[in-house]
């Protein structure tokens, strides 16, 4: 491995765009950083996109290096560590749509519309869902029995996602306070 004089001139060479250092900085450091982004991540998918992201930010900012102030490793390491945690930060909550395989199969349960309309109680709710507007009575039934997310919704009705839930948010009280009287 290069030592730290060594990176600290290459990143100086960098910085005056000399691809050939770059070349070398990355051969010295990418192992490293690799596996600092692949200890946050825990998905080499993930991790080679972002360890892409890393040094095209080290190509760009490499002036802005200061041996003075760090390690070239240290400094290196930090935009590998922030940018990994941004990612991991960004990254979306495991839902049902990410695996579809696991909606394909039927299912002979009765559906939560027809359980609740069997019910006693399936008259004020019929009552009640007759008083939203025929499209928000849709939605309404479409988000939470037949299971719609907010972005097929959006989709559906050609609306931003924060209308559709503002939307869904005002019918479901306009339904409680409907049921509760």
């Amino acid at each position: 491995m290069a030592s730290t004089d060594d990176i600290s001139a290459l990143l100086q060479r960098v910085a005056r765009q000399d691809r050939a250092a770059f070349a070398e900085v990355y051969a010295a450091t990418s192992a490293k950083l690799y596996g600092i982004i692949l200890r946050i991540l825990r998905r080499r998918d993930i991790a080679d996109e972002v360890l892409q992201e890393v040094y095209v930010k080290i190509w760009e900012r490499s002036a802005d290096f200061r041996p003075e102030r760090a390690s070239p490793i240290a400094w290196m390491a930090a935009i590998a560590r922030n940018r990994a945690l941004d990612e991991a930060r960004r990254k979306l909550p495991v839902s049902i749509e990410d695996h579809p395989e696991v909606q394909d199969f039927p299912s002979d349960a009765e559906t939560g519309l027809a359980a609740v309309m069997r019910g006693e109680d399936s008259k004020r709710l019929a009552d009640c869902l007759a008083r939203l507007e025929a499209d928000r009575r849709q939605m309404v039934v479409l988000a939470y029995c037949e299971g719609l997310s907010r972005e097929e919704l959006a989709a559906t009705y050609d609306q931003p996602v924060n209308t559709i839930k503002t939307w869904l948010r005002r019918s479901l009280a306009q339904l409680k306070g409907c049921l509760s009287s």
